[in-house]
């Protein structure tokens, strides 16, 4: 493993770890961010394993997804919405448990 991917790894980890918490403790709005920021990151160790980079925005990965891995684009276009909700409104148990679910989805789809 690259030091690139293993950073990703790590920041996956710490991300997703500290949405559980948050989300256990019915902090929903810092769930939703975290477990967004945990998806980010695997979709990023997706893209660097299969491309060779890591994107430097959401924009540049969305165009990726979307160009060449409509599967994990289809599930993040239906996330960032709820990352960006996230700012302004109060998040709910069920959209957690969506981002929450879609973290592990993408975690088994690259063997983590």
């Amino acid at each position: 493993m690259s030091e690139k991917e293993q950073i990703l790894v790590d920041n996956f980890q710490e991300y997703y770890a500290l949405g559980l918490t948050a989300f256990k403790t019915e902090k929903y709005n810092s769930a939703t961010t975290l477990f967004f920021k945990a998806i980010a990151a695997l979709l990023d160790i997706f893209i660097l394993r299969n491309e060779g980079f890591i994107p430097s925005s959401h924009t540049k990965r969305f165009r990726i997804l979307e160009e060449k891995y409509l599967d994990l684009y289809t599930i993040a276009d239906r996330d960032f919405p709820f990352y960006q909700d996230s700012y302004t409104k109060k998040m709910d148990k069920e959209s957690e448990e969506l981002l929450k679910d879609d973290a592990e989805s993408i975690k088994k789809t690259l063997g983590l």
